[in-house]
């Protein structure tokens, strides 16, 4: 079948226009009135060309490819100017805290969210454990004061906010939003009381909130290709929207009266989800498919595709940088192009249903994985099959769920049993995910970079060419073959990799450093015990390298303070500690966290110093903060101590937290009194490498190695030269995330001597 491409072109100008335009902050207004003059220029010569149907063709595509760019750079040039008020400009610039006044717009991630102040988007970071923020809804009020940072030139923000305090909510939103809000509470309440992962999934399946699913299961559903899921994607829209048709049939309306009830339930779907801009895009992108039918020609679907692109990115050029747009419009060529003549070569060799099953997932997942790699350089090698599995059930998951969700306020006795039919397909799909994620090579690497996404787009190239059945039957053989070949070789190279890594990497390792950006993880194993220091800013990174390192259960977490580099990935361990340490708080959002650990299970102890205990073969002591004369945050840090209870071949270690210069200057005066400082195999270095410490303390732990917890391309200039210069004039090796990922330290073959071992090498 031959398709409708002329729309396709001016799309892919208009999404080339807006990226870069976007990404300029002066010139707009100048560029969009010079693209004006160049699409007048083509739409004059179109009217006074007399030439021949072939050139008039292309002068014409030419003409709606001018205006259309032209249109684009109009909406960037104006968007610059409504986005960056003078004010907000003068603040950012001078660092100096506002007060502001703010509109949620987008759903909660945590502390983080999307909010607007006067028409210009800011991305609101609040202070750890800040409930209101937590709870907040799309349309709410709030007021907020902290300092303003302007954005990257072309993010989705045009400011970033880092509040100093915890925010203040001004007023709630109220008409169908308030109701839609309320309505989604109550549907998070009943499914929290159903037992197991299904119940922590399944707001997710029906009405994409995902607040309540555990990083650990959130990590599976992305290894498993399942995300998707959990996500109000165009998969959730094309539900409703099905569910409506059939209701509309049922009742004798007729097929525009169909679409006309189908799109109308997609508007109430949007207002229930929430109307954030990635609901938006998903609802667009199933409105495509009805316009599609109703033009009743399945060849329509390219260019009303193309349409909603253009006018998306004329209302918003800013999306042409977002890869939510990009993952949206590609997912929908994959159905549109691919999922039918795919299902059809399938079907000679399975049943129709089956083979529908498969290409859904399969096209969009194909059209997808360029883009996909460049979030995240590794190939779900199962998601095929997991989304066999977990696909039929998602549909019974979205319609149970969402029945269940208008049920707690049309008729709340009927919402629980109704909840419970939706939780048997969801804990089917969290089953799926924690299994196929727990098989050998469930994420497998691909090559970084702009080598691995060209090749990457080379394979969904030749893969789309074979399912359209492009070229000749001779060609299609050896592309056959030669992508059979390169799955081989790719597994081949794959699995020996892996073999080397794991051969290479210490099975005794001791004591492990995790790469979790900008902050600090760190993990003491010994005798089958388990200790985490700290947990990073972000639960993924963490649960990551928990997983790498095969830590299940946790017996002892330690906090050394609240600042969220250390505390921000804490839901990835909730519910697998045994017992947490924790210094002093210093507000409710402190109190939240060890409230949150407490829930999961864990023991919670506010310690000072003289706290001991062991674990495994070590004994471990905290050495900081005393009882009293310290105020709460960095000065504050729980410093720890651990040495071997036997004469086991076990390392010693310290792990300073963020204490500054200050106090490890106290820290050191009080070892000297208590019986001398003690020399240790590994130190912690204190506050991921900053110039704020005690050369004193670091010459006499005399440790061999130093750990830095820092992230890559760091702001702060972490690790610094003068840090860099006390290890190396102490005799200490520095180990640093940020260049050597994961590092692993082993006991060498005599005390005094470590083994390292580092990802990269």
């Amino acid at each position: 079948m031959r398709r409708d491409l002329r729309l396709a072109g001016p799309a892919c100008v208009a999404w080339l226009a807006a990226g870069v335009a976007v990404g300029c902050r002066e010139g707009l207004a100048l560029a969009a009135a010079a693209g004006w003059v160049v699409a007048l220029g083509v739409v004059v010569a179109v009217i006074l060309g007399h030439s021949g149907r072939a050139r008039a063709g292309a002068l014409g595509a030419a003409a709606v490819t001018a205006v259309v760019a032209a249109l684009v750079l109009s909406a960037a040039a104006a968007g610059q100017q409504r986005r960056e008020s003078s004010e907000l400009l003068s603040a950012a610039e001078s660092g100096r805290s506002v007060n502001l006044v703010l509109e949620i717009v987008g759903r909660p991630a945590g502390e983080r969210v999307r909010v607007s102040a006067g028409g210009a988007p800011i991305l609101l970071f609040g202070a750890p454990g800040d409930e209101v923020l937590r709870s907040a809804g799309i349309g709410d009020r709030i007021a907020a004061t902290g300092a303003l940072r302007r954005a990257e030139a072309g993010d989705q923000s045009a400011f970033l906010m880092y509040a100093r305090d915890r925010v203040r909510l001004l007023a709630e939103v109220s008409g169908p939003l308030g109701g839609a809000q309320e309505m989604r509470d109550r549907f998070a309440r009943l499914a929290s009381a159903l037992p197991g992962p299904g119940g922590r999934l399944l707001p997710g399946l029906a009405i994409g909130d995902t607040s309540a699913v555990p990083a650990a299961l959130d990590s599976d559903m992305k290894a498993a290709s399942l995300s998707h899921l959990t996500a109000v994607s165009g998969s959730n829209c094309v539900v409703v929207v099905g569910i409506a048709f059939v209701l509309a049939g049922a009742l004798g309306v007729g097929r525009t009266g169909r679409i006309v009830l189908a799109l109308a339930a997609l508007g109430g779907f949007v207002v229930l989800v929430t109307p954030e801009p990635s609901v938006q895009r998903a609802a667009v992108m199933a409105a495509v498919g009805l316009i599609a039918l109703a033009s009743s020609r399945a060849r329509s679907g390219i260019p009303v595709l193309c349409l909603a692109v253009i006018g998306l990115l004329a209302a918003d050029p800013w999306l042409a940088r977002s890869y939510g747009f990009a993952l949206s419009v590609l997912a929908t060529a994959g159905l549109i192009v691919l999922a039918r003549p795919l299902a059809e070569r399938l079907g000679r060799r399975l049943p129709r249903w089956l083979a529908l099953v498969i290409a859904v997932p399969t096209a969009a997942q194909l059209a997808c994985q360029p883009v996909l790699l460049m979030l995240d350089p590794a190939l779900p090698l199962y998601g095929v099959p997991a989304n066999l599995l977990a696909e039929p059930a998602s549909p019974l998951a979205t319609v149970a769920g969402l029945a269940a969700c208008l049920l707690t306020a049309l008729l709340p006795p009927l919402a629980a049993p109704v909840a419970w039919i939706a939780w048997l397909p969801a804990s089917w799909i969290a089953g799926v995910a924690s299994f196929f994620a727990g098989l050998p090579g469930a994420r497998s690497p691909w090559p970084t970079g702009p080598p691995g996404v060209v090749l990457m787009g080379v394979v969904t190239v030749v893969a789309a060419a074979l399912i359209l059945g492009a070229g000749s039957e001779r060609l299609r053989a050896g592309l056959m073959r030669a992508m059979v070949l390169s799955l081989a070789i790719y597994l081949a190279v794959l699995a020996g990799g892996r073999v080397a890594t794991l051969a290479g990497r210490p099975g005794d390792w001791q004591i492990a450093l995790c790469d979790v950006g900008q902050g600090d993880a760190v993990v003491i194993r010994s005798a089958g015990q388990v200790a985490l220091i700290d947990t990073g800013p972000d639960p993924a990174p963490l649960g990551a390298c928990l997983d790498e390192l095969g830590v299940g259960r946790i017996q002892l977490l330690v906090l050394t303070h609240y600042d969220l580099d250390h505390v921000g990935g804490v839901e990835a361990v909730l519910g697998r500690v045994d017992r947490t340490m924790v210094g002093p708080v210093s507000d409710s959002g402190d109190t939240a966290i060890a409230d949150a650990l407490a829930r999961g299970g864990a023991r919670v102890d506010h310690v000072s110093t003289g706290e001991s205990g062991t674990l495994g073969e070590l004994s471990w002591r905290v050495l900081w903060p005393p009882p009293s004369g310290v105020e709460p945050g960095n000065p504050a840090s729980v410093a720890l101590l651990v040495q071997p209870t036997t004469a086991c071949r076990c390392l010693s270690g310290i792990f300073l937290g963020d204490l500054g210069e200050e106090s490890q200057r106290r820290l050191l005066g009080a070892l000297r009194q208590s019986g001398g400082v003690p020399r240790v195999d590994v130190v912690k270095v204190a506050h991921h490498g900053s110039a704020d410490q005690d050369a004193g303390l670091y010459d006499e732990l005399d440790a061999v190695v130093g750990l830095i917890g820092v992230g890559a391309d760091n702001d702060y200039g972490h690790p610094s030269d003068a840090l860099l210069g006390i290890l190396a004039a102490a005799g200490t090796t520095p180990e640093r995330s940020d260049l050597d990922g994961l590092v692993l330290v082993a006991p060498g073959d005599e005390p005094g001597r470590v083994r390292v071992w580092t990802e990269r090498g």
